[in-house]
């Protein structure tokens, strides 16, 4: 790369390192509120005024009530007997990240595809950011084409980069 770089790790460059285990011991217990299929109880772990953000598909959520709403219900309308599961965490001062997947039955619509019963994996990895006890950001991808693909929807009609991968 030519001329100046890119200034790198703005937001966690601050992070006060003696706040790592507040960090984990609370996104652990909201992990656990998930699991327990809580909604109203979110506000233990999230600010009011939190922003969830996520890739297209699952878009912005602006404060908790919006993020119960239009995320965590429809979620769980879609996807019942559902279960997270962590398999690495990284915790740093206010921040902490994980990926894994949720294991849920596709039991009501999503995306447009009627209920089938089948159960799922839900790819995701998550970015939580820690102010005062409670959760104030969260940077959220979930893999909803691996999901499509499981139900057997192609969103990427044939066009997807597997198509270089070796056989």
């Amino acid at each position: 790369m030519k001329g100046s770089r890119p200034e790198q790790g703005i937001l966690t460059r601050n992070s006060d390192l003696s706040k790592t285990e507040e960090t984990r011991e609370l996104v652990e217990s909201m992990v656990d509120g998930l699991n327990d299929h809580q909604i109203e109880g979110m506000g233990a772990f999230f600010h009011d005024q939190f922003r969830w953000i996520g890739n297209a598909g699952c878009g912005v959520k602006e404060g908790l009530k919006a993020f119960q709403e239009h995320w965590q219900r429809p979620f769980q309308q879609a996807f019942s007997d559902k279960v997270c599961i962590d398999e690495a965490r990284l915790a740093e001062g206010e921040w902490m990240a994980a990926f894994g997947r949720q294991e849920a039955t596709h039991s009501g619509m999503f995306m447009g595809i009627a209920p089938t019963g089948k159960r799922v994996e839900i790819r995701y990895m998550d970015f939580w950011k820690v102010e005062d006890g409670k959760i104030v950001s969260n940077w959220v991808m979930v893999d909803f084409p691996h999901v499509m693909q499981q139900l057997g929807v192609d969103p990427f009609q044939g066009n997807g980069w597997e198509k270089f991968d070796p056989e």
